[in-house]
Protein backbone atom coordinates (compact mmCIF):
# COMPACT_ATOMS: atom_id res chain seq x y z
CA UNK A 1 0.00 0.00 0.00
CA UNK A 2 1.28 3.22 -1.05
CA UNK A 3 2.03 5.63 1.82
CA UNK A 4 1.77 9.53 2.28
CA UNK A 5 5.21 9.66 2.16
CA UNK A 6 5.43 7.91 -1.26
CA UNK A 7 2.97 10.77 -3.02
CA UNK A 8 5.00 13.30 -1.43
CA UNK A 9 8.36 11.44 -3.28
CA UNK A 10 6.29 10.96 -6.28
CA UNK A 11 5.36 14.94 -6.85
CA UNK A 12 8.69 15.91 -5.79
CA UNK A 13 10.33 13.67 -8.70
CA UNK A 14 7.43 15.03 -10.95
CA UNK A 15 7.94 18.68 -10.52
CA UNK A 16 11.91 18.28 -11.16
CA UNK A 17 11.60 16.12 -14.51
CA UNK A 18 9.22 18.79 -15.21
CA UNK A 19 11.84 21.45 -14.49
CA UNK A 20 14.19 19.44 -16.19
CA UNK A 21 12.22 19.10 -19.44
CA UNK A 22 11.73 22.61 -19.89
CA UNK A 23 15.90 22.69 -20.14
CA UNK A 24 15.57 20.15 -22.54
CA UNK A 25 13.06 21.99 -25.03
CA UNK A 26 15.74 24.89 -24.03
CA UNK A 27 18.51 22.45 -25.03
CA UNK A 28 16.71 21.56 -28.62
CA UNK A 29 16.20 24.84 -29.50
CA UNK A 30 19.79 26.08 -28.89
CA UNK A 31 20.66 22.27 -30.95
CA UNK A 32 18.50 23.71 -33.87
CA UNK A 33 19.86 26.81 -34.01
CA UNK A 34 23.54 26.72 -33.67
CA UNK A 35 23.43 23.23 -36.04
CA UNK A 36 24.50 21.49 -33.93
CA UNK A 37 24.79 17.42 -34.36
CA UNK A 38 24.45 15.48 -31.08
CA UNK A 39 24.60 11.92 -30.36
CA UNK A 40 23.57 9.94 -27.13
CA UNK A 41 23.96 6.22 -26.56
CA UNK A 42 22.75 4.45 -23.76
CA UNK A 43 23.82 0.73 -23.02
CA UNK A 44 23.67 -0.99 -20.01
CA UNK A 45 21.94 -4.67 -19.02
CA UNK A 46 18.56 -5.69 -19.49
CA UNK A 47 16.10 -3.66 -17.40
CA UNK A 48 18.35 -1.38 -16.39
CA UNK A 49 16.22 1.62 -17.29
CA UNK A 50 17.70 3.37 -20.55
CA UNK A 51 13.99 2.99 -22.01
CA UNK A 52 12.37 4.99 -19.20
CA UNK A 53 15.35 7.61 -19.24
CA UNK A 54 15.08 7.77 -23.63
CA UNK A 55 10.96 8.37 -22.95
CA UNK A 56 11.30 11.08 -20.38
CA UNK A 57 14.04 12.88 -22.52
CA UNK A 58 12.00 13.09 -25.62
CA UNK A 59 8.56 12.99 -23.96
CA UNK A 60 8.11 16.85 -24.65
CA UNK A 61 10.62 17.17 -27.42
CA UNK A 62 10.08 17.95 -31.14
CA UNK A 63 10.65 14.70 -33.06
CA UNK A 64 11.73 16.09 -36.19
CA UNK A 65 14.67 17.46 -34.38
CA UNK A 66 15.54 14.26 -31.58
CA UNK A 67 14.95 11.37 -32.69
CA UNK A 68 15.42 7.57 -31.06
CA UNK A 69 17.44 5.10 -33.02
CA UNK A 70 16.63 1.08 -32.19
CA UNK A 71 18.02 -1.30 -34.74
CA UNK A 72 16.82 -4.96 -34.42
CA UNK A 73 18.73 -7.68 -35.43
CA UNK A 74 20.82 -7.36 -38.63
CA UNK A 75 19.97 -8.46 -41.79
CA UNK A 76 22.00 -11.52 -43.61
CA UNK A 77 22.76 -8.73 -46.35
CA UNK A 78 23.74 -5.98 -43.03
CA UNK A 79 25.96 -8.96 -41.26
CA UNK A 80 28.20 -8.69 -44.83
CA UNK A 81 29.27 -5.30 -44.70
CA UNK A 82 31.32 -3.05 -42.62
CA UNK A 83 29.98 -3.51 -38.73
CA UNK A 84 29.26 0.20 -38.13
CA UNK A 85 27.77 0.95 -41.73
CA UNK A 86 24.27 0.39 -40.51
CA UNK A 87 24.64 2.61 -37.66
CA UNK A 88 26.55 5.89 -40.18
CA UNK A 89 22.58 6.02 -41.99
CA UNK A 90 21.28 7.22 -38.29
CA UNK A 91 23.86 9.56 -37.42
CA UNK A 92 22.25 13.42 -36.90
CA UNK A 93 22.75 16.06 -39.67
CA UNK A 94 23.24 20.16 -38.38
CA UNK A 95 20.54 20.71 -35.70
CA UNK A 96 19.41 17.31 -34.76
CA UNK A 97 19.73 14.62 -31.86
CA UNK A 98 19.73 11.71 -32.21
CA UNK A 99 19.53 9.33 -29.24
CA UNK A 100 20.70 5.71 -29.75
CA UNK A 101 18.63 2.91 -27.81
CA UNK A 102 21.78 0.09 -27.89
CA UNK A 103 24.28 0.97 -30.18
CA UNK A 104 27.63 0.06 -32.16
CA UNK A 105 28.17 -1.59 -28.54
CA UNK A 106 25.92 -5.01 -29.31
CA UNK A 107 29.30 -6.67 -30.84
CA UNK A 108 31.20 -6.05 -27.32
CA UNK A 109 28.36 -7.05 -25.04
CA UNK A 110 25.40 -9.50 -26.23
CA UNK A 111 27.14 -10.27 -29.67
CA UNK A 112 30.53 -11.36 -27.43
CA UNK A 113 28.73 -13.18 -24.67
CA UNK A 114 25.94 -14.88 -26.85
CA UNK A 115 28.43 -16.03 -29.20
CA UNK A 116 26.97 -14.15 -32.21
CA UNK A 117 30.40 -13.11 -33.45
CA UNK A 118 33.76 -14.66 -34.24
CA UNK A 119 36.75 -14.00 -31.68
CA UNK A 120 38.27 -12.00 -34.93
CA UNK A 121 34.79 -9.80 -35.23
CA UNK A 122 34.96 -9.17 -31.73
CA UNK A 123 39.13 -8.06 -31.63
CA UNK A 124 38.32 -5.93 -35.01
CA UNK A 125 35.72 -4.30 -33.19
CA UNK A 126 37.70 -3.40 -30.45
CA UNK A 127 40.52 -1.89 -32.75
CA UNK A 128 38.06 -0.12 -34.75
CA UNK A 129 35.47 1.34 -31.62
CA UNK A 130 37.73 3.93 -30.56
CA UNK A 131 38.86 5.36 -34.01
CA UNK A 132 35.63 5.23 -35.48
CA UNK A 133 34.70 7.38 -31.99
CA UNK A 134 37.65 9.83 -32.11
CA UNK A 135 36.39 10.10 -36.36
CA UNK A 136 32.95 11.27 -35.59
CA UNK A 137 34.14 13.52 -32.79
CA UNK A 138 36.71 15.26 -35.22
CA UNK A 139 33.82 15.84 -37.71
CA UNK A 140 32.28 18.06 -35.12
CA UNK A 141 29.73 15.62 -33.59
CA UNK A 142 28.67 15.83 -29.87
CA UNK A 143 29.20 12.14 -28.32
CA UNK A 144 27.98 11.17 -25.06
CA UNK A 145 27.73 8.03 -24.10
CA UNK A 146 25.75 6.94 -20.51
CA UNK A 147 26.23 3.53 -19.06
CA UNK A 148 23.21 2.23 -16.81
CA UNK A 149 24.45 0.14 -14.18
CA UNK A 150 22.07 -2.35 -12.25
CA UNK A 151 22.54 -4.98 -9.25
CA UNK A 152 22.06 -8.47 -9.76
CA UNK A 153 19.07 -8.03 -6.98
CA UNK A 154 17.57 -5.03 -8.76
CA UNK A 155 17.57 -6.48 -11.96
CA UNK A 156 15.87 -9.99 -10.65
CA UNK A 157 13.40 -7.85 -9.27
CA UNK A 158 12.36 -5.80 -12.53
CA UNK A 159 12.35 -8.90 -14.19
CA UNK A 160 9.83 -10.48 -12.10
CA UNK A 161 7.45 -7.64 -12.17
CA UNK A 162 7.42 -7.57 -15.87
CA UNK A 163 6.69 -11.26 -15.95
CA UNK A 164 3.53 -10.14 -13.95
CA UNK A 165 2.60 -7.45 -15.75
CA UNK A 166 1.07 -7.94 -18.78
CA UNK A 167 1.68 -4.69 -20.02
CA UNK A 168 5.32 -5.08 -19.54
CA UNK A 169 5.89 -8.81 -20.81
CA UNK A 170 6.99 -8.09 -23.82
CA UNK A 171 10.11 -6.52 -22.56
CA UNK A 172 11.23 -9.46 -21.62
CA UNK A 173 12.64 -12.33 -24.68
CA UNK A 174 13.93 -15.21 -24.06
CA UNK A 175 17.90 -13.64 -24.56
CA UNK A 176 17.11 -11.77 -21.62
CA UNK A 177 16.03 -14.64 -19.95
CA UNK A 178 19.54 -16.49 -21.27
CA UNK A 179 21.31 -13.40 -20.50
CA UNK A 180 20.60 -14.48 -16.64
CA UNK A 181 22.61 -17.01 -16.79
CA UNK A 182 25.55 -15.32 -17.93
CA UNK A 183 25.75 -12.76 -15.65
CA UNK A 184 29.56 -12.82 -14.80
CA UNK A 185 30.37 -13.22 -18.57
CA UNK A 186 28.65 -9.81 -19.51
CA UNK A 187 30.28 -8.28 -16.45
CA UNK A 188 33.92 -9.16 -17.53
CA UNK A 189 32.69 -8.12 -21.24
CA UNK A 190 31.96 -4.95 -19.62
CA UNK A 191 35.31 -4.59 -17.67
CA UNK A 192 36.55 -4.82 -21.16
CA UNK A 193 34.84 -2.91 -22.93
CA UNK A 194 35.19 0.02 -20.30
CA UNK A 195 38.88 -0.65 -20.66
CA UNK A 196 39.16 -0.05 -24.35
CA UNK A 197 36.49 2.60 -25.19
CA UNK A 198 36.65 4.76 -22.52
CA UNK A 199 38.46 7.23 -24.50
CA UNK A 200 39.43 10.82 -23.15
CA UNK A 201 37.31 12.08 -26.56
CA UNK A 202 34.38 9.85 -25.98
CA UNK A 203 34.17 8.90 -21.95
CA UNK A 204 31.33 6.33 -20.24
CA UNK A 205 29.16 8.20 -17.84
CA UNK A 206 27.93 5.60 -15.15
CA UNK A 207 24.56 5.77 -14.01
CA UNK A 208 23.54 4.23 -10.86
CA UNK A 209 20.11 2.94 -12.28
CA UNK A 210 18.78 1.25 -8.96
CA UNK A 211 16.69 4.03 -8.51
CA UNK A 212 14.83 4.49 -11.77
CA UNK A 213 13.81 7.90 -10.88
CA UNK A 214 16.62 9.17 -9.35
CA UNK A 215 18.83 7.61 -12.39
CA UNK A 216 16.28 9.41 -14.80
CA UNK A 217 16.65 12.98 -13.27
CA UNK A 218 20.60 12.06 -12.76
CA UNK A 219 20.92 11.60 -16.62
CA UNK A 220 19.24 14.45 -17.61
CA UNK A 221 20.39 17.14 -15.38
CA UNK A 222 23.89 15.61 -16.65
CA UNK A 223 23.18 15.54 -20.76
CA UNK A 224 22.39 19.17 -19.89
CA UNK A 225 25.71 20.34 -18.22
CA UNK A 226 27.17 18.04 -21.28
CA UNK A 227 26.37 20.89 -24.02
CA UNK A 228 26.70 24.53 -23.03
CA UNK A 229 23.19 26.05 -24.35
CA UNK A 230 21.47 29.40 -23.89
CA UNK A 231 17.92 30.44 -23.57
CA UNK A 232 16.60 31.19 -26.91
CA UNK A 233 13.04 30.81 -26.79
CA UNK A 234 10.98 32.90 -29.05
CA UNK A 235 8.94 36.07 -27.65
CA UNK A 236 5.76 35.51 -26.76
CA UNK A 237 3.15 33.80 -29.26
CA UNK A 238 0.42 35.85 -30.25
CA UNK A 239 -3.13 33.86 -31.44
CA UNK A 240 -4.34 35.72 -34.39
CA UNK A 241 -7.88 35.78 -35.00
CA UNK A 242 -10.11 33.49 -36.39
CA UNK A 243 -10.83 33.59 -40.10
CA UNK A 244 -14.59 34.54 -40.44
CA UNK A 245 -17.12 31.54 -42.13
CA UNK A 246 -18.25 34.08 -45.00
CA UNK A 247 -20.84 31.78 -45.82
CA UNK A 248 -18.94 28.72 -45.29
CA UNK A 249 -21.52 26.09 -44.10
CA UNK A 250 -20.24 22.36 -42.32
CA UNK A 251 -21.49 20.06 -44.04
CA UNK A 252 -24.46 17.48 -42.39
CA UNK A 253 -22.79 15.29 -39.26
CA UNK A 254 -24.51 12.37 -40.54
CA UNK A 255 -22.44 12.11 -43.44
CA UNK A 256 -20.00 11.59 -41.59
CA UNK A 257 -18.79 8.46 -39.26
CA UNK A 258 -17.82 8.85 -36.02
CA UNK A 259 -16.11 6.98 -33.54
CA UNK A 260 -18.42 5.28 -30.80
CA UNK A 261 -18.09 7.14 -27.64
CA UNK A 262 -18.25 3.97 -25.57
CA UNK A 263 -16.50 6.24 -22.94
Amino acid sequence: MKTKKDGEKKLKYEKELAKLQVELVKLQEWIKQKGLRVVVIFEGRDAAGKGGAIKRITECLNPRICRVVALGTPTDKEKTQWYFQRYVPHLPAAGEMVLFDRSWYNRAGVERVMGFCTEEQYQEFMRSCPEFECMLVRSGIVLIKYWFSVSDDEQEKRFKARIEDPTKRWKLSPMDLEARSKWVDYSKAKDKMFAVCDIPQARWNVVNADNKKRARLNCIHDLLTKIPYKDLTPAPIKLPPKQKRRGYVRPPLTDQLFVPEVY
